[in-house]
C-alpha cells in the first residue's frame, strides 16, 4: 500500500507525504509500477517542480542517455522542470538516500562476506552465496546438486560468458536491479536465458523495445546508451523468494507457508544434520526450536548478531559434523520467527498478540526497520483505552512518529481525558522532568498537543490527521487549558 501511495502523492505533487514515505517508511524512491514508470516520471509529467527537485535530491535516477532519464525529460510538463533535469548531476554515495534492505544486499554481494562459492570467468573472480543463487534460479539450484556439487571454485571457460554480463546477472539475482550498456545487453540476455531468469529476460527485451519505440515516436531525444532494471512494485519477486529462505529456516508450526516455484524440501521439526536445509551455516536454538539460518542475513542485517557470531564466537557451541549452534534465552519461538522473516524479506506478519514482544526483540537485536514496522502497526491500533500506554511505549523505544500519532489522537479526543488520572499524571511527570522549571516554562506533552490543535485550526491543512472524533480545535484548546489550570500549571 505504501508503494501505491507514493505514486499517488507524486501524481498530485504532495511533497510532505512523499517525504514521509521515503524517509520514514523507507519506500524505494526508484520503484516501478505496472506501467514501468517511476515516481520521478509522474512528478515530471504532472508538473510538480518542488517534488521533482526533492526526488532528485534523495537519489531518484535520471542519468542522461538512460531510458528513464530521456523519458522523464521528454515527459516534463514545463521548461523549468526540463531545466532541473538537464542540470541534474548524479547523486553521490555520500548524499544518496539508500534503502537499508537493498544496501544490505549490495554489501553482501560486493564484500563477499560468508561467500561459499567463487566463479572464475576469464581471470575475473566473483564471490557468491549458494543459498541465494539456489533460491533465485532453478538453474543454479540444479547445477549445485549435480555438476558443481561440493565445488567451491567454479571456472567458466565458455567464450560466450562475459565477465561484465555475469556481474550484471549477479546484481539482478541479489537485488532485482542492474545497469548494462545497450551494446552489452545481448550478452546479459544470453546468460538470463541460460540461467532461466525469465523475468530478467522479459524486462531486458521490453526495455529494448521501449528504446526502439521512443527513438521512432519521440524525435529529439538523446540516444539511450544504458539500460537500467529496477524492482517492479507489482511483482515483489525478490522478497517473496527470500521469504522462501525464511520459511526453510523457521521450524513448524511457525512457518507462513510460501509457495515454492521449484523443488526445495522443507525439513521436519526433528531435524538431524542430514535433513538440514541447503547451505545454512548457523543454528539458532530458541526454547528447543531450531532455526537453521544463514550468517550473511543475520550478521548483515543486525549488528547485534554480527557481534554475537563473529566477535564473540566462543558463545556458539559446535558439535562434530554439524553447524554451529547458538542458544537465545530472551525471546520466544513465535517472536523469533517474526524476526527471521523480517531479516530475510524485510517484512513480517505481526499479530496483536506478539506485536509488543517483537518490538522489544527488534530493539534488542538492533533491527531499526522492524521497529518501524511495529510502529506502523501499533499506530493503526490506537484507541482511547491504550493511547496513553502506547505514548509511554513510544517514548521508551524512541519511536518519534508513533509518539506524534498518539499526541494527534489525544488532541482530537481530549474531551475524553478531562478526568483521566493517567493523563494528568503524564502531564505532571513531563513538568517535573524539566530541571529547574520556571512557572511559565513549556511542558513537552502540552507543546505537542497544542501543535496538533493549532494545526487543525489553520486552513488547508491537508495533513490526514488520525483524530477519530476531534471536535472543534478551539474548544479542545480551551479544554486543555482548563486541565492545566486544574493541575495548577501555567504554561
Amino acid at each position: 500500500m505504501d508503494v501505491l501511495d507514493l505514486f499517488h502523492f507524486c501524481r498530485i505533487g504532495d511533497v510532505e507525504n512523499t517525504r514521509n514515505l521515503v524517509e520514514e517508511e523507507d519506500v524505494d524512491v526508484n520503484v516501478r509500477d505496472c506501467w514501468d514508470s517511476t515516481p520521478l516520471y509522474y512528478a515530471c509529467l504532472c508538473g510538480h517542480e518542488a517534488l521533482v527537485a526533492y526526488l532528485l535530491s534523495i537519489g531518484a535516477r535520471c542519468e542522461p542517455n538512460t531510458f528513464d532519464g530521456e523519458r522523464c525529460l521528454y515527459a516534463a510538463l514545463t521548461d523549468r522542470i526540463r531545466k532541473i533535469l538537464q542540470n541534474y548531476k548524479a547523486i553521490t554515495s555520500t548524499c544518496m538516500r539508500r534503502n537499508p534492505y537493498y544496501e544490505f544486499l549490495r554489501r553482501t554481494l560486493e564484500s563477499g562476506d560468508f561467500a561459499d562459492v567463487c566463479f572464475v570467468i576469464h581471470g575475473q573472480r566473483f564471490c557468491a552465496h549458494r543459498a541465494i543463487l539456489t533460491t533465485r534460479s532453478s538453474y543454479f539450484a540444479s547445477m549445485f546438486e549435480t555438476k558443481w556439487k561440493d565445488k567451491h571454485v567454479i571456472t567458466l571457460k565458455n567464450s560466450l560468458v562475459k565477465p561484465w554480463a555475469f556481474k550484471a546477472l549477479l546484481n539482478f539475482i541479489y537485488m532485482d536491479r542492474l545497469d548494462v550498456d545497450v551494446s552489452q545487453t545481448m550478452d546479459v540476455l544470453l546468460l538470463a536465458k541460460q540461467c532461466k531468469l525469465h523475468v530478467l529476460k522479459q524486462l531486458l527485451e521490453m526495455r529494448l523495445r521501449d528504446i526502439e519505440m521512443m527513438s521512432h515516436s519521440k524525435p529529439g531525444t538523446h540516444e539511450v546508451k544504458v539500460i537500467s532494471v529496477e524492482p517492479d512494485a507489482s511483482l515483489r519477486t525478490m522478497q517473496g523468494e527470500y521469504g522462501q529462505m525464511a520459511e526453510i529456516a523457521i521450524p513448524q508450526p511457525y512457518r507462513q507457508q510460501f509457495f515454492f516455484p521449484f523443488s526445495l524440501s522443507l525439513p521436519n521439526d526433528d531435524r538431524i544434520p542430514g535433513d538440514l536445509p541447503s547451505y545454512t551455516d548457523i543454528c539458532i536454538n530458541v526454547q528447543g526450536n531450531k532455526f537453521f539460518c544463514h550468517k550473511m542475513f543475520l550478521c548483515g542485517r543486525s549488528d547485534y548478531f554480527r557481534a554475537l557470531l563473529i566477535d564473540h564466537f566462543a558463545e556458539v557451541s559446535t558439535e562434530p559434523n554439524s553447524i554451529p549452534e547458538l542458544a537465545l534465552h530472551d525471546v520466544t519461538p513465535e517472536v523469533f520467527a517474526a524476526v527471521v522473516s523480517f531479516v530475510y524479506r524485510d517484512n513480517a506478519e505481526l499479530t496483536d498478540e506478539i506485536l509488543y514482544n517483537v518490538l522489544c526483540a527488534a530493539d534488542i537485536y538492533l533491527l531499526h526497520g522492524l521497529k518501524r514496522l511495529c510502529e506502523h502497526k501499533i499506530s493503526g491500533l490506537l484507541d482511547r483505552a491504550n493511547v496513553l500506554t502506547v505514548l509511554r511505549t513510544a517514548r521508551l523505544f524512541s519511536l518519534d512518529r508513533l509518539e506524534m500519532n498518539c499526541c494527534d489522537f489525544l488532541a482530537g479526543n481530549i474531551a475524553e481525558f478531562i478526568d483521566s488520572q493517567d493523563f494528568h499524571e503524564l502531564i505532571l511527570e513531563d513538568a517535573a522532568a524539566i530541571r529547574n522549571r520556571e512557572e511559565t516554562d513549556s511542558i513537552p506533552i502540552v507543546d505537542d498537543l497544542r501543535f496538533h490543535l493549532y494545526k487543525n485550526i489553520l486552513p488547508n491543512d491537508g495533513s490526514g490527521s488520525l483524530c477519530l472524533e476531534g471536535g472543534d480545535a478551539e474548544v479542545n484548546l480551551l479544554i486543555l487549558n482548563n486541565i492545566l489550570e486544574k493541575l495548577g500549571l501555567d504554561c
